[in-house]
């Protein structure tokens, strides 16, 4: 039986420390970082997810803006709005909740965000740096996965990688994280033809394809480790991911849950790289 990567707990500590650093911060008069996050329109996944990042800012004790626009909203009204955060030193990080309305262009709107204040990772620039080595801010699901291996002594240095899904968001930056930790990555996606066969190579392998329990124990070696990224509902409309929780974790060394494993981690990510932005204010006086 498989050993679980408990992202809640860890995201839990790491939050703790977090906010004992916020509490000194406000004990001693200093401005407090502040999150904007932005969302457009009524998506109710989106509503979700900003949910659950306002109740992490909230236990952190971050200045939180939650800044909710119509879905009328046009791209120059958006895009004036995120100008308006840009030049606010008072603001440490800003997030466009994704996906938009159809009507805004999606990567303009992302170019639009300051580079420095881009603490989902996902501008160009950031994504850049990763690619060349220098990570600066860094797509907070792979930055989350990466602490959660640590966190459990995984060895990443020298094993083999096999990711599934080639997104920006997941697959890209995690395979450039893994390279820079020495591992060797195989990208794979919805495409490649010999997929089950590649992913029984894998000493760690990253599931990020978004199909509710595609992949099965005849996907995964003995003594793998399995990071399941995949947030969907079965058929019963139980809360699920990509890999097939039961079978694979009876043949996997190590894996993520369901909900409690990557979600948790994600977020706080998010969290450390608007402190990290805040830290950097407090010693340029802002």
């Amino acid at each position: 039986m498989s050993i679980i990567l408990n992202g809640r707990q860890l995201a839990d500590n790491m939050q703790n420390k977090l906010s004992q650093e916020v509490a000194q911060w406000q004990e001693a008069g200093k401005r407090l970082p502040t999150l904007v996050v932005i969302l457009v329109g009524d998506d109710s996944a989106s509503q979700v997810y900003v949910r659950n990042k306002e109740r992490a800012v909230k236990k952190i004790g971050f200045h939180s803006i939650v800044d909710k626009l119509p879905e009328a909203t046009t791209e120059a009204e958006l895009l004036n709005k995120i100008n308006v955060y840009n030049d606010d030193d008072t603001v440490d990080g800003i997030l466009v909740q994704l996906p938009l309305p159809k009507h805004i262009n999606e990567e303009a709107i992302l170019l639009a965000v300051d580079p420095e204040k881009d603490v989902d990772g996902f501008h160009p620039m950031n994504m850049g740096k990763l690619l060349m080595g220098e990570p600066d801010k860094i797509a907070c699901t792979p930055y989350g996965i990466i602490e959660l291996l640590k966190a459990y002594d995984i060895n990443i240095s020298g094993k083999q990688v096999v990711i599934i899904g080639r997104s920006n968001i997941v697959g890209k930056p995690m395979g450039q994280l893994m390279l820079m930790n020495d591992a060797t990555v195989t990208m794979t996606h919805s495409k490649t033809r010999n997929l089950k066969e590649l992913a029984q190579t894998a000493d760690i392998l990253v599931v990020a394809i978004g199909r509710a329990e595609m992949v099965s124990a005849d996907y995964v070696k003995t003594g793998a480790v399995v990071i399941d990224v995949g947030m969907n509902r079965n058929s019963d409309g139980k809360l699920v991911g990509d890999v097939d929780f039961v079978s694979v974790s009876e043949k996997a060394a190590y894996i993520t849950p369901v909900p409690g494993g990557v979600g948790p981690m994600t977020i706080t990510m998010l969290m450390e790289q608007t402190m990290m932005n805040g830290r950097k204010a407090l010693l340029k006086g802002k």
